[in-house]
């Protein structure tokens, strides 16, 4: 088999239109049915439903707390555009923080989620996040672990990162395969 792989200059938010555009491509050509995409404040979910219209969209978003007490980053106007696009919502502790988080900000020390997220970002931050977010999405039973699947995530703002996997469930982490990077910023 014969693919491409685009490059882009420096990560941010200005590939987002590039990044769905070229996901919903692989997609289609691989007979993808499922995507899952990573947000923050939730444009990029917001645009993802609407790219990716008549596909299953799982948007994953920053667990509760992240920028302070009782805060929620997911607007809900982003989150009305996204449900009534029929995407679905997944808040929840990312899998590389919680308790390990929590630790390292306790104890200034680092445990084993940690440096897998940092061994991950070798390759740039949106892989670790397609990692996580398709991990955290298998564990909430709402993709299926037999099937592949499209996952874009990005570096802080948008989206610049996708990939072809298939989803492994947290305790099986070690098992997770990128069959296929469609573009990525090239660091």
């Amino acid at each position: 088999m014969e693919s491409s792989i685009v490059y882009f200059e420096k990560p941010g938010p200005e590939n987002t239109e590039t990044t769905l555009r070229l996901a919903k491509k692989r997609a289609e050509e691989l007979g993808i049915k499922t995507v899952i995409v990573a947000t923050t404040v939730g444009d990029t979910a917001a645009q993802a439903v609407k790219v990716f219209k008549g596909m299953k969209v799982i948007v994953v978003t920053h667990c509760a707390g992240v920028k302070g007490p009782d805060t929620q980053e997911f607007t809900e106007e982003n989150r009305r555009i996204v449900e009534k696009g029929g995407g679905l919502v997944l808040t929840g502790t990312h899998l590389f923080a919680g308790v390990g988080r929590a630790m390292r900000n306790k104890f200034q020390t680092y445990t084993l989620n940690e440096i897998v997220a940092y061994t991950l970002r070798m390759l740039g931050q949106g892989m670790k996040v397609v990692a996580e977010i398709s991990v955290m999405a298998a564990d909430a039973g709402m993709v299926s672990v037999q099937e592949e699947c499209v996952v874009i995530a990005g570096s802080s703002r948008g989206a610049d990162t996708a990939v072809v996997l298939t989803p492994v469930y947290s305790n099986q982490f070690f098992d997770l395969r990128i069959k296929e990077i469609i573009c990525k910023p090239r660091l």
